[in-house]
């Protein structure tokens, strides 16, 4: 199949609320994982567009790089492009046949690597999406995000969980459990339009000046899961429960427990791995306490990256202040969006 039509997609970002690494195998496996996140107005993007002279392009930016290599059935998924250049092995191999499709392929983020924000899977859902579209492929949300996962995590071997690729799927705030065997289930909150605002006026998103890579903290997740740690095992169990007892906070639109449990899911966080706080980030959350936080914790893995504060709306512009002033760093506005991925043909009228 050649498309002669040019394809956009994006995907969104999101904030990890509650539960967050209980979705990584095998504590997910084991014991059944819960995760509360949202998506916001940050996004992965990407354009495919057909090529008559055999190549596939890489594009990207953001990175600062550019790559034109010959269109064959496979490639070496490495460099600044592998997770561009892996989704296009697998399409290739599981829908066209190991037939080559010359491609240019464009991507950008709206956030820096190693965000904690999710952007490595959302990336990698934006493209499936994309592909989705261009080839007329039957993906739902479900297979999209498993396809996703699977390009990640089977395909290229990178560590991490589940939560980000579903959430990039289908969009908005969700309550998601994972179980053995890959059984996932994303359960969509109704959140009343006023508690969605409520809350944004109440979170302050920072930026820590700070790009982790999150592998290394999961892999000692997961050693601690296997040797059956108890207090890593024990704070994993809170945090399940957290995103329970999150999700029925916001559906009361009960901010205040909200906060409360953001902070009791932080100090159970950081007993999950040892590098998941630090001395910059224990400042930087001593600081946003000082200017009138009642809550913060990272936003992904841990190490760096993004963190989130709670922050009761009158002390919001003195705590923007005093993050402004962290060198480094940057305040981070945000909405929070209900649409998944999505992806469309471009039109003769689309600006190139």
């Amino acid at each position: 199949m050649k498309p002669a039509y040019s394809v956009r997609a994006r995907a969104p970002l999101r904030l990890g609320l509650a539960g967050g690494g209980t979705d990584v195998s095998p504590y997910c496996d084991l014991h059944g994982g819960a995760v509360l996140n949202a998506t916001i107005d940050r996004y992965a993007h990407c354009t495919l567009a057909p090529r008559h002279d055999g190549m596939v392009v890489f594009e990207a930016p953001d990175m600062g790089t550019s790559e034109t290599l010959p269109a064959t059935a496979r490639l070496e998924a490495v460099g600044p492009c592998k997770l561009q250049k892996a989704v296009y092995n697998r399409i290739t191999a599981d829908y066209l046949g190991g037939e080559p499709l010359p491609l240019t392929i464009s991507t950008t983020l709206d956030a820096p690597p190693g965000s904690g924000l999710g952007s490595s899977s959302t990336m990698v859902v934006c493209l499936v999406t994309a592909f989705t579209e261009l080839l007329a492929l039957p993906l739902g949300e479900y297979d999209i995000a498993h396809l996703a996962y699977v390009i990640e995590r089977v395909d290229m071997g990178l560590t991490g969980g589940k939560q980000d690729q579903y959430a990039a799927a289908f969009g908005g705030v969700n309550l998601i459990e994972f179980y053995a065997n890959d059984r996932v289930i994303v359960n969509p909150l109704r959140i009343k339009d006023w508690i969605l605002q409520e809350l944004e006026e109440s979170l302050v998103t920072f930026y820590t000046g700070v790009s982790r890579e999150s592998a290394h903290i999961i892999d000692e997740q997961i050693r601690n899961t296997t040797s059956k740690a108890t207090a890593p095992v024990e704070a994993m169990h809170q945090l399940k429960a957290d995103a329970a007892r999150m999700k029925e906070a916001l559906l009361f639109g009960d901010v205040r427990r909200f906060a409360e449990v953001l902070d009791s899911s932080w100090q159970a966080k950081k007993r999950m791995a040892s590098a998941i706080s630090n001395r910059h980030i224990d400042a930087i959350d001593a600081a946003a306490r000082g200017a009138g936080a009642v809550a913060g914790k990272v936003t992904g893995a841990g190490g760096g990256g993004y963190m989130m504060f709670a922050v009761p709306p009158r002390h919001r512009r003195r705590l923007v202040d005093t993050l402004d002033t962290i060198e480094g760093g940057r305040v981070m506005d945000f909405h929070f969006v209900k649409e998944g991925a999505t992806a469309w043909r471009t039109s003769n009228g689309s600006l190139e």
